[in-house]
């Protein structure tokens, strides 16, 4: 047989079935009714009644597609379905006997035709579902001996598809709960073995080798007990997609996976309205700056899913941009992809990338952002945070830019360091450049996870050589997000700006990086303070304990978006921004630090210079060890 006839096999299987039992119900019924003794008068109504019976439930369960589906995939929705299916059919004969037969048909016949029909439809499905999965039930002991955790929905749709993919080799043995009510009790057959704090013992008496999280709902604290609670056992565990890949309805068990960090800050899922950001994007030509690193090769990647017509993309670092244009034209083959090397430093670079391509739309990401390696650049950081975000703002003010967006800091918070007195610098002078033609606008937010930098990257590194793990401080707290989590926001903010305003996204709360650390150490399957050491280093130059997003200054207002607010903070006028900005530029010319940190000071009064920038531009270092050494000296001398 070819094999158009072996597809067309299971439906015509379904029809013969669905024929015989609305010819065999109707039968039935009757034998019912009449008690198993038909006389003429019956057969005759019998000859009347099933042809319109097996008609009429023909045309309704085709209308309703109930002859399509898979019996052995039947759902709780397909039961509902099917109860209308019969009940329609049922209705729809019954008028039709009744009018065939001028009413003198036995309407308890028609009663129990609806119900009959309605059980055996049911039970036939239901039979196949059962067969099949006796059938292809996986062997005793095979693959995996693993318990999931989470007894809810999640949990038990990842048991069917682990049951249903013979190449995943897992061997469910049951289910782990925290709910104790739920104990004992079996969840498609799979029993519940107990509790997460009874994890060791349910290891010992079923030999389990390996926990599989399914509670897409869990929040940071309950995934940071949960992996605590596995970890006292010794086990390895593995968790499903969060709950935004639950809503879109993909597949789970293929995307087991090992936990991540990300897992235990509980982040919800981002709503992004995808309509307005690709109002924005789609058919136009986007710029990134800064685009070979983090921030802005998401960026990239997340503008190409909205079909703009050109990605112009410059950074001055060669080797990261040649691996973005290979990745950005491997996976987005039909949008136009340009890489420009070039520095924000250089005017000339930026004036002459927009004259060339004519973005509409830039994303301003170029920055450097590492706190203690700008405490001992200062010009560096001016010149690249400040006059370079400067000399890209005027470009697209020159080059007829619609939107320009800025990455921001929420160092630039009441700055203690020189990197976040040059973001807030930067927020200013974008705040004062609108100039009627080109919107400008801010986006402030916390760390990012994973970034070129930040500290899970560190650790990780730390954790596989051995240790030490370092922290500078045990009460060090920062926000944390995504890098996808953090540019969908950034797309998402930018199709609300009119100009001037500073978005500051929800980064939940503050955590802790010793909290950081000590999960990183469990998430690799190895001890804190015992396989791996944690040391405390001290408070690097410029860091602060806390960070903050606002200051109290500054007044926030919402939006239609729960995680993005507006800040409504102090702004300077046009043309006093120029005067400033001229004053920065000529004492970086001459390389005058201590008159530039005060005149930074004073555009920003509410920077508070570390001890370690004090030192260098007063030069006090020096004499005071000095100082200190003829004091011990003399005092030696005179005992």
């Amino acid at each position: 047989m070819n094999d158009r006839g072996w597809r067309l096999t299971p439906r015509a299987l379904i029809w013969i079935a669905q024929i015989a039992i609305f010819a065999g119900s109707g039968v039935a019924a009757f034998l019912v009714r009449f008690e198993f003794s038909l006389a003429d008068i019956q057969l005759a109504e019998v000859e009347i009644a099933l042809p319109v019976w097996i008609l009429v439930k023909a045309i309704v369960f085709r209308a309703l597609k109930l002859d399509r589906g898979w019996w052995s995939q039947s759902s709780v929705p397909d039961m509902v379905r099917l109860g209308i299916g019969n009940l329609a059919g049922s209705v729809i004969s019954a008028v039709a006997v009744m009018l065939i037969s001028a009413g003198t048909f036995p309407r308890s016949v028609l009663v129990l035709d609806l119900l009959i029909c309605v059980h055996l439809t049911a039970g036939a499905r239901l039979t196949v579902r059962v067969l099949r999965h006796h059938t292809t039930r996986e062997p005793a002991h095979k693959g995996k001996r693993v318990v999931i955790y989470g007894a809810g929905d999640a949990g038990v749709m990842l048991l069917r598809e682990l049951r249903g993919n013979q190449r995943l080799a897992y061997h469910v043995c049951g289910f782990v709960d925290d709910d104790r009510l739920k104990a004992g009790m079996h969840v498609q057959g799979v029993p519940v073995l107990g509790t997460g704090p009874e994890l060791a013992e349910v290891r010992r008496k079923h030999g389990i080798e390996e926990v599989l999280i399914a509670i897409p709902s869990a929040d940071g604290s309950a995934m940071t007990r949960i992996l605590g609670h596995c970890h006292a056992a010794g086990l390895r565990c593995k968790t499903v997609p969060g709950l935004g890949d639950f809503l879109e309805n993909r597949a789970v068990a293929p995307q087991i996976r090992n936990m991540r960090v990300e897992d235990l800050l509980g982040r919800k899922p981002v709503r992004l309205d995808e309509s307005a950001v690709a109002l924005k994007i789609e058919g136009q030509v986007v710029m990134v700056t800064g685009a070979a690193g983090s921030i802005g090769s998401e960026l990239c990647r997340q503008i190409a899913r909205f079909r703009p017509r050109e990605i112009v993309a410059l950074d001055a670092a060669e080797t990261p941009m040649f691996y973005l244009t290979q990745e950005m034209r491997a996976k987005f083959p039909n949008v136009a992809f340009h890489p420009e090397l070039g520095n924000i430093q250089n005017a000339r670079d930026v004036i002459e990338v927009i004259r060339q391509h004519k973005p509409s739309r830039l994303y301003h990401a170029a920055a450097y952002k590492h706190v203690p390696m700008m405490e001992s650049a200062l010009f560096t950081a001016v010149e690249n945070n400040i006059l370079g975000t400067a000399n890209v703002a005027e470009a697209a003010a020159e080059g007829g830019v619609a939107d320009f967006v800025m990455i921001s800091s929420d160092k630039a918070v009441r700055p203690a360091n020189l990197m976040g007195l040059t973001k807030r610098a930067a927020e200013l002078l974008i705040g004062a450049m609108q100039n009627g033609s080109t919107k400008y606008s801010s986006v402030r937010f916390g760390n990012v996870l994973g970034s070129n930098g930040s500290v899970i990257p560190i650790f990780r590194k730390q954790i596989a050589e051995g240790g030490p793990v370092t922290v500078t401080h045990p009460e060090m707290r920062r926000y944390f997000m995504t890098i996808p989590e953090a540019v969908q926001l950034v797309l998402q903010a930018s199709t609300m700006s009119r100009g001037g305003e500073i978005f500051v996204l929800d980064m939940g709360q503050p955590v802790k990086i010793l909290d950081l650390a000590r999960n990183l150490i469990l998430l690799s399957g190895l001890r804190p303070d015992q396989d791996i050491r944690i040391e405390f280093t001290g408070v690097r130059p410029g860091e602060k304990l806390h960070e903050e997003l606002s200051t109290l200054e500054e007044n926030t207002l919402p939006t239609y978006h729960e995680k993005i607010r507006i800040l409504e903070g102090p702004k300077m006028p046009p043309e006093a921004m120029q005067e400033r900005l001229a004053k920065v530029r000529r004492l970086c010319a001459v390389r005058d630090s201590r008159r530039l940190i005060l005149e930074l000071k004073d555009l920003v009064p509410e920077y508070n210079p570390s001890v370690h920038v004090l030192e260098q531009l007063l030069g006090q270092a020096a004499p005071i060890q000095v100082a200190a050494r003829k004091t011990m000296a003399a005092a030696a001398n005179e005992h």
